[in-house]
């Protein structure tokens, strides 16, 4: 992905089209917020090169990398902050989510289950 927020929409398009088109319609709206929080987290903190990975199977896995070394974490934001939330609004729909790091940077996953059909 090119640096930048300009990258941010066109990440949330990618992530309603992909679910959507294995018939995972009911899944999009919360990848979407998902694949926003986590892609805008790497601009802001990580750094480029960003990239963007969705994953189907028994569960939906989302992988956003990114070339910054520190470990984010959970944090409760007050009333007033103006941040703080994303990996928040991340985590709670989430069966289960993490970081892992690498000689370039690192990769935030989130993993979702997804119903049978």
């Amino acid at each position: 992905m090119e640096p930048g927020t300009s990258q941010v929409p066109s990440a949330r398009q990618f992530a309603v089209e992909q679910p959507a088109a294995r018939g995972l319609t009911e899944e999009a709206f919360v990848t979407e917020l998902v694949v926003s929080e986590l892609v805008t987290n790497a601009v802001k903190y990580g750094g480029p090169p960003t990239g963007l990975r969705l994953i189907g199977d028994a569960a939906l896995i989302c992988e956003v990398s990114d070339a910054g070394k520190a470990t984010p974490h959970l944090r409760r934001a007050r009333d007033f902050d103006e941040g703080g939330r994303g990996l928040m609004l991340v985590a709670q729909p989430a069966q289960g989510w993490g970081t892992r790091h690498s000689r370039s940077g690192k990769t935030i996953w989130c993993a979702r289950a997804i119903e049978p059909r």
